[in-house]
C-alpha cells in the first residue's frame, strides 16, 4: 500500500481558505476580461446609435430583458472594481500599504465602495426615465 495516498494534500484542501488579497487578484482579472467583452456591447449600443432609432429600437429588448440587465450590472460592477483596485494598485505601485493590515484593510474598503457605487449608479439610472 502506498503510504503517500494516506496523506492530505497540502494545503489540506478541508482547511485552506484562500486569502482576500487572492480572491480579489483573481477577480480583478476576472473583471478585466468581462470589461473587455461588455466594451464589444458597448460598440454594439454605438454602432445602433449611429444607425438610427430603429436599429437602437431592435436591440432595446436585448437590454431590458433579465439576461440583459444582468450583463449590465454585472459590466457597472466590474468597471467600478476594477478601477477601485487598480488605485489599490497604484499605491503599491509607489510602495505605499504593503503592511498586511493595510493590505487587508483595502481589499475590505475595494469590495464595500465597489458594492456601493455600483448599487448607487443602478438607484440613479432606475430613477431617471
Amino acid at each position: 500500500m502506498n503510504t503517500s495516498s494516506r496523506h492530505p494534500t497540502s494545503p489540506h484542501l478541508q482547511i485552506y481558505r484562500l486569502p482576500l488579497t487572492a480572491l480579489l487578484s483573481v477577480t480583478h482579472r476576472a473583471t478585466g476580461v468581462f470589461l473587455a467583452i461588455g466594451s464589444l456591447l458597448l460598440i454594439w449600443v454605438l454602432a445602433a446609435l449611429a444607425e438610427g432609432p430603429e436599429a437602437y429600437a431592435q436591440m432595446q429588448p436585448l437590454l431590458q430583458s433579465w439576461i440583459g440587465q444582468l450583463a449590465l450590472l454585472g459590466i457597472t460592477f466590474s468597471l467600478y472594481f476594477h478601477f477601485c483596485n487598480g488605485i489599490r494598485h497604484l499605491f503599491w505601485d509607489v510602495g505605499m500599504g504593503f503592511e498586511l493590515e493595510t493590505v487587508d484593510r483595502t481589499a475590505k474598503i475595494v469590495v464595500v465602495v465597489s458594492i456601493l457605487l455600483t448599487a448607487a449608479t443602478w438607484i440613479i439610472a432606475m430613477g431617471v426615465e
